[in-house]
């Protein structure tokens, strides 16, 4: 009983202080509107201008799928053998070789449709356009580094794969 009531005190003070922060204008986008690209952090912009993977390749990976830089940071528990690891890298390079552009296409399209709001000069069909042209290019993305994680999986026997999902935690 003793706990419930501690539980609902705590409770009461947190919605307190989100009430009081409310009340004095705060919400979870406060400051946000000095980004640079609105729709992106920094943090997302420097991956995508990295060929980082943000996450996009999270069915594969979580589903037996390696990523190549993964797999390379690994080698060593992996027991990769030297041209497993000079595939691999060849693989990273060219992974990042293709997602670069693609995602500084998308900070240029998420540029585009920041500024058309910022003009003031928004219209439903240049929406329409513009949020279009963001999702293919996001679907891109996700499909390269995707890829990617196939032909990693196709290198490493399953020892190695159930090994490495074993290192990353997954099991």
């Amino acid at each position: 009983m003793m706990r419930l009531g501690l539980a609902a005190i705590a409770l009461m003070i947190l919605a307190g202080v989100a009430f009081g922060q409310h009340q004095h204008g705060q919400t979870p986008y406060a400051g946000l509107q000095q980004r640079v690209v609105k729709g992106l952090s920094e943090q997302q912009i420097t991956d995508l201008r990295t060929g980082r993977g943000m996450s996009l390749a999270l069915p594969a990976e979580l589903n037996g799928y390696p990523g190549p830089i993964h797999a390379l940071e690994l080698a060593d528990q992996l027991q990769l053998t030297d041209q497993q690891r000079q595939r691999l890298g060849e693989l990273y390079d060219a992974m990042r070789a293709e997602t670069v552009p693609v995602g500084e296409r998308l900070i240029e399209q998420e540029m585009a449709l920041d500024q058309a709001f910022a003009r003031r000069s928004i219209s439903p069909q240049t929406l329409a356009v513009l949020t279009a042209q963001i999702a293919e290019t996001q679907g891109r993305l996700r499909a390269i580094h995707l890829g990617y994680h196939l032909t990693t999986a196709e290198l490493l026997s399953e020892h190695q794969r159930h090994r490495y999902a074993e290192l990353r935690g997954y099991h």
